[in-house]
């Protein structure tokens, strides 16, 4: 842990860094593999709804010896659709038939009675209907629709428009991953699905507004030197920010991942995955999109400006004069010069300068003092 703990500090101060916005292609490429994957598989196999949406009826039944797979068997038998059925702590049952209505609910009820062997008035039955799945996913997308409109106004005010574009984006395919995954495990949409979907929403734009934070403060005075390009400190801002937001992405994973795999896989209890599934993918798709694309994808719109265009030429051409003088410039894992000598730096750039010498400094000397 020590050890990610250095490699945290040195990612900070700028001493090492991967170059996620120089590979913003493939980064991209990866997406839109993704994205279309899950948009296909949306296409192709569809959402499993849950009776919320469909309307159906739930059956409990007392405690029995019945299985799951028998219970399930006899209630696809009994109503010619496709049942869902879930083990309770008191070994009753519950089974979920969607699609049906209050005559074809006697008639099920009854079969289940005599299939189970069970007394039929022991089973509780009841039916519910679509509308009310519908309003709550109505008014869940009425909310969606307005936090993404608050949040790219939000956005352009306190950075501007291209990181609110940016933030939109890497929003958009936030969701769409998560959907995509919903089709294709075939998991059930519930209400609770969609409260987790929300939920994720506001976690990715915490990460993205995180980066989007450093990076607006390193480059307040960028054109008042020639030492970096915008690339070059977009770059360190998702460095100096990369172990924070694996650290508290892998926090976050560590309780929903629990739920999923340990509570909903493990111990049976399935209705836990209907909202840990949406939380778990959401979660990993926003520190994913937050360190990928988000920041790269501002970069890239950034460096369209007339300006900053000229400022790459200015830095890219005393690059190279440097290289012709045969002068070595100590670079970093992503290439970009360390800032030991900021000489023609702005004020507002910060990072290395801004940190305390470090202790390998004064090493060597008799007394171990600085002269």
């Amino acid at each position: 842990m020590s050890k990610l703990g250095n490699l945290g500090a040195r990612l900070h101060r700028g001493e090492v860094g991967y170059d996620f916005v120089g590979n913003r292609k493939i980064w991209y490429g990866i997406s839109i593999l993704i994205t279309i994957t899950a948009i296909v598989g949306l296409a192709v196999r569809g959402l499993n709804m849950g009776i919320e949406f469909q309307g159906g009826a739930v059956f409990t039944t007392p405690k029995t010896s019945v299985s799951v797979s028998q219970a399930k068997e006899f209630a696809e038998e009994a109503s010619g659709h496709d049942a869902i059925v879930q083990q309770l702590g008191n070994g009753s049952l519950r089974i979920q038939i969607a699609g049906i209505d209050t005559g074809q609910a006697d008639r099920i009820n009854q079969a289940l009675a005599e299939d189970m062997k069970v007394d039929a008035e022991k089973i509780n039955a009841e039916l519910v209907g679509p509308s009310w799945g519908e309003q709550i996913a109505n008014k869940a997308w009425q909310g969606l629709g307005i936090f993404l409109v608050l949040v790219v106004i939000y956005l352009a005010i306190a950075f501007e428009w291209r990181m609110a574009v940016a933030a939109f984006v890497a929003l958009i395919h936030d969701i769409t991953i998560t959907v995509g995954i919903y089709a294709l495990v075939g998991f059930e949409v519930t209400p609770g699905t969609v409260i987790g979907l929300l939920t994720i929403l506001g976690y990715s734009l915490y990460d993205t507004v995180v980066v989007f934070d450093s990076l607006k403060e390193q480059t307040r005075d960028i054109t008042k030197q020639t030492r970096w390009t915008y690339s070059d400190i977009a770059n360190r801002s998702i460095n100096s920010t990369l172990v924070r937001s694996i650290n508290t992405t892998v926090v976050a994973l560590l309780p929903v991942g629990g739920l999923l795999f340990i509570g909903g896989g493990v111990l049976g209890a399935g209705v836990l995955n209907d909202i840990s599934l949406s939380l778990f993918v959401g979660l990993a798709a926003g520190a994913y999109s937050s360190i990928f694309i988000a920041t790269p994808l501002v970069a890239d719109l950034k460096e369209r400006e007339p300006q900053l265009k000229a400022l790459r030429k200015r830095v890219l051409a005393k690059r190279a004069q440097g290289a012709d003088r045969g002068e070595t410039v100590a670079v970093d894992d992503a290439g970009a010069p360390f800032d030991d000598h900021p000489e023609d730096a702005a004020p507002a750039v910060v990072g290395p300068r801004d940190q305390p010498a470090p202790r390998t400094r004064g090493r060597g000397r008799p007394s171990g003092k600085r002269r």
